[in-house]
């Protein structure tokens, strides 16, 4: 029976051993890993006389994960005293060079920095380049984490701990090690405790590499298999330089930390060439059982398994009694705080993501170790944050309300960069991206659009162009006439141009929108880098038209870029795992509106703040910090609007309920807030417009609409474009008031 089963065995066993060959040389010899993309932001750049705090930076260097040390023994570490700080910089690799380590001094007088300079020699600095904080990753469905390293960047001490603890006779066995099996029993049962692992360093490295964690014979079997034809196939080199790699070590929430570069990193914040004894043998004892031995959560237990280790390298001569007393000595070194969120921002991380779809495909994030440096302010997105926290804890109080929603997007006004962004009130729900994607009527934020289309008709509309802010009526086919009516339910009578839309009236715009069109002011959506198409009613004069924050920001970054479209961008470049630029992304722009027309709707905007709906931002920000904005509030007060600029950032916020609710509060009660709030914090630059050469500026009599002299008491300098100021001159006298029943104007200077 034997001699009839035997060809069927020997077939069975060759057809398994060719099934577990190409199992090994296929996984072995392919992409062995699946590496993220890691996600940074923006870097700080440290020079005298920038605006920050030695606080600030503390915080930042906590981001950072730098290590408090009065030696600066390595990388990344600081000590302050006072208000000057020592610091050992990182070395990093950016998208256009390498920034080496360098020890510095950063000196501070109140708010800002006085002085960077080299520690060494006291060499005045100009600029120091910190690393960017990480601020995310994307990983596959399998949330594996590592820091691949080639065999020859292993420190020689972390070998020796290895082969004494776990693998003596690596560079002599053929992958099963027997004797290693026999000694490994006999000093466990002498030492009471598991001092030494039976299976090999190949062994280990199959079960992590090719198996499931599955307790079998069959498991057992296809291990002692695998781990020969490994060994048969590749060089002892090889086989070592995957296991430092691949070996698990621990556990960050969701992110599984696996080899000896990322542990070092997450364990001590220091590269692996870094390591100092002590921190070796950590490491090493934690590949019997991350779990188990986690120096977080059962130091003690670590700290014995870490001098076990130790003694186990004096027992094989890899170091001397002295050695491992003084490593022994030595605290566990744990970095304080080690996670690293998968998904730090998450709505952020969305808008890159997106805006990569076009380039690279989603297993290209997930699995090429890419480098994304991204616009994202670290600072801009912490005061965003607080200020979203602080303000709708108000306004839950105030409305009786906890479903109140926000999203905000905030951009560098130079750039289009975006600096900062939420899609949700809580800052890490992964969920559905009101900045991206909550399409919402904008109300009054349409309002500029429409005086925007005017304006450009030059020679029949000015800033003190007489408007009818009075009664209108226009047919609505299939239901009964559309009657709007101002907030304050009044109307104004005749009333200039400049002053309809500081004071957001209805009623003007929307007689002023049906002279000039409601589809040219469509056109005009659509010159200022909106592409949604919107339907062309009357209402959308008052802003029925439902766009994004994200949309509303684009539209708004045209008018802060004197009509240049400046599309918005998250990322600054890609960067291959090799440190190779792929790809950079610079501005683009393209002129689409008349600069003249966007300078004196602008100026318009800044009236808005001084005079108009906007002035709460002056009781968060100085009187004499210029800056242009718009409220926007919809019926029923259901959505709370907020969009303006001042000459660094640009911000658009929204309030409101999900389930469209009245959220009971207008634009500047709810989201103008939050707004300002942000920009005292972040903003540097008051806004400075620059009139264009077709912008003159002529004095009016406000009682008037009249040219003046510049001693008239009523009169005002107002930019015209060049040939459509008034001709008419006004008598200078006492002003009187005109039939509308107010004054015309208000200073805009």
């Amino acid at each position: 029976m034997l001699v009839y089963l035997s060809p069927f065995v020997v077939a069975g066993a060759v057809g398994y051993l060719a099934y577990v060959d190409h199992t090994v040389r296929q996984q072995f010899e392919g992409k062995r890993w699946s590496l993220p993309a890691r996600v940074y932001a923006s870097p700080v750049e440290l020079f005298a006389g920038y605006e920050l705090s030695a606080d600030r930076l503390e915080w930042l260097l906590e981001q950072l994960k730098y290590r408090y040390d009065p030696n600066l023994a390595s990388q990344g570490t600081y000590f302050r005293k006072g208000n000057e700080y020592a610091l050992k910089t990182r070395d990093f690799r950016f998208w256009d060079k390498l920034e080496t380590s360098r020890n510095i001094r950063v000196r501070f007088d109140g708010g800002h920095i006085s002085s960077v300079s080299d520690a060494v020699d006291a060499r005045p600095l100009a600029l120091v380049r910190l690393d960017p904080v990480q601020i995310g990753s994307f990983y596959p469905a399998l949330k594996e984490d590592r820091i691949l390293i080639k065999l020859n960047q292993a420190p020689e001490v972390l070998l020796k701990a290895l082969f004494s603890v776990e693998d003596r006779e690596f560079y002599e066995h053929f992958g099963i090690s027997f004797r290693g099996i026999a000694r490994a029993m006999w000093a466990n049962i002498r030492a009471g405790a598991i001092v030494q692992g039976g299976s090999t360093l190949t062994q280990q490295l199959v079960k992590n590499f090719f198996l499931s964690s599955e307790r079998t014979w069959w498991r057992k079997l296809n291990e002692l298999v695998m781990a020969l034809v490994l060994e048969a196939r590749y060089s002892k080199d090889e086989i070592l330089e995957a296991y430092l790699n691949e070996i698990y070590l621990g556990q960050d929430g969701a992110r599984a930390i696996h080899g000896f570069g990322l542990a070092s990193r997450y364990y001590f914040s220091r590269s692996l060439e870094e390591l100092e004894l002590h921190h070796v043998a950590l490491l090493v004892s934690l590949v019997r059982g991350p779990s188990y031995y986690d120096p977080f959560r059962w130091p003690e237990k670590a700290r014995k398994r870490r001098d076990l280790v130790l003694d186990e390298m004096v027992k094989q001569g890899q170091l001397s009694a002295s050695e491992a007393a003084a490593a022994k000595a030595k605290p566990l070194d744990v970095v304080k705080n080690p996670h690293q969120a998968i998904s730090r921002y998450p709505a952020f991380l969305d808008l890159v993501k997106r805006q990569l779809q076009n380039e690279y495909r989603p297993e290209d994030l997930t699995s090429e170790g890419l480098q994304l440096f991204t616009t994202l302010d670290i600072f801009a997105q912490h005061y965003l944050e607080s200020a979203v926290e602080t303000t709708l804890a108000k306004l839950d109080k105030q409305t009786r309300s906890t479903q109140l929603e926000v999203a905000v997007v905030m951009t560098r006004r130079a750039t289009g960069e975006v600096a900062a962004l939420m899609g949700s009130r809580d800052p890490q729900n992964a969920g559905f991206n009101r900045a991206l994607d909550a399409e919402r009527q904008i109300g009054s934020l349409y309002k500029p659009v429409v005086y925007l289309t005017a304006l450009e008709e030059s020679q029949r509309y000015t800033l003190v162009s007489p408007l009818q802010d009075v009664e209108v009526r226009l047919k609505n086919p299939g239901s009964r006439p559309w009657a709007p009516k101002n907030y304050d339910h009044r109307e104004h009578g005749i009333i200039p141009l400049h002053k309809a839309l500081a004071h957001s009236y209805n009623l003007a715009t929307v007689n002023l929108g049906m002279e000039v069109g409601v589809a040219r002011t469509a056109e005009t959506l659509r010159r200022l880098g909106v592409e949604k198409p919107v339907e062309l009613v009357p209402s959308l004069l008052l802003g029925t038209a439902a766009l994004t924050p994200f949309e509303v920001a684009q539209m708004y970054q045209t008018l802060a870029s004197d009509g240049f479209v400046v599309p918005l961008r998250a990322i600054h470049a890609v960067v291959s795992q090799e440190g190779k630029t792929l790809q950079r992304y610079g501005i683009r722009v393209k002129q689409s509106i008349d600069s003249a027309a966007v300078y004196l709707v602008a100026t318009n905007l800044q009236e808005v703040m001084r005079e108009g709906t906007g002035k709460l931002a002056y009781s968060y920000l100085p009187r004499n910090f210029d800056m242009a904005g718009k409220t926007g509030t919809t019926n029923d007060l259901r959505d709370s609007w907020f969009a303006g600029f001042a000459g660094d950032y640009l911000g658009v916020v929204w309030v409101g309920r999900d389930d469209n609710k009245p959220a009971k509060l207008t634009g500047a009660q709810g989201a103008l807030p939050i707004w300002a709030s942000v920009m005292q914090k972040v903003s540097r630059e008051p806004l400075e417009l620059e009139p264009p050469e077709n912008i003159e500026f002529v004095w009016i009599d406000t009682a008037t609409g009249l040219r003046s002299e510049e001693s008239c008491p009523s009169a005002i300098r107002y930019p015209f474009i060049v040939g459509s100021a008034p001709v008419a001159v006004s008598p200078c006298g006492r002003p009187s008031i005109p039939a509308g029943g107010e004054s015309w104007g208000r200073p805009l200077f």
